[in-house]
């Protein structure tokens, strides 16, 4: 029992290690993150951006150089989105953040036909938005919270 729960503790230490080294060598190897920069940590609410914004802050303790960090959820009035919930985590993690409240939802809805994916036009509007924000608040890089499965769909959607 002891070995069993001591597992998923050390496998857990060993994934973090490693995402943690291979962030902080792209950012050197890319010059992603640079002195003084003020990063815009973009927070869907699903996992991969959760642990972008875990890994930074944890890069950011141990970095050479000086950045700031500030977390921003878009959010887009989808109903059932959990904002609450998101704005209670994000509090608790002690980096600033921001919320921007901008309806898409009924846009894309709107000029959407029935049954058809929403996903182009609603990325569109999204990044847009997001990135008038980045500019307006002074924001010198955005982070976003992508894996290989989010590439792979979105080449197949621009494909088909």
């Amino acid at each position: 029992m002891t070995r069993t729960n001591a597992t998923p503790s050390l496998t857990m230490r060993k994934l973090e290690k490693r995402l943690r080294r291979n962030t902080g060598r792209a950012i050197q190897d890319y010059n992603m993150i640079e002195q003084g920069d003020h990063v815009m940590v973009c927070v869907s609410g699903g996992k991969d951006s959760f642990t972008l914004l875990d890994v930074l802050v944890r890069l950011q303790r141990k970095a050479p150089i000086d950045f700031s960090l500030t977390a921003v959820n878009l959010d887009q009035n989808q109903p059932g989105f959990p904002t609450a919930d998101l704005e209670r985590y994000l509090c608790g993690t002690g980096v600033d953040f921001r919320i921007i409240d901008q309806d898409t939802y009924s846009v894309v809805k709107r000029v959407i036909p029935a049954g058809k994916t929403m996903c182009g036009l609603c990325s569109r509007l999204r990044r847009g938005i997001l990135y008038s924000f980045a500019r307006k608040a002074g924001m010198t890089k955005i982070a976003l919270g992508h894996h290989r499965d989010d590439i792979v769909e979105t080449l197949f959607l621009n494909m088909f």
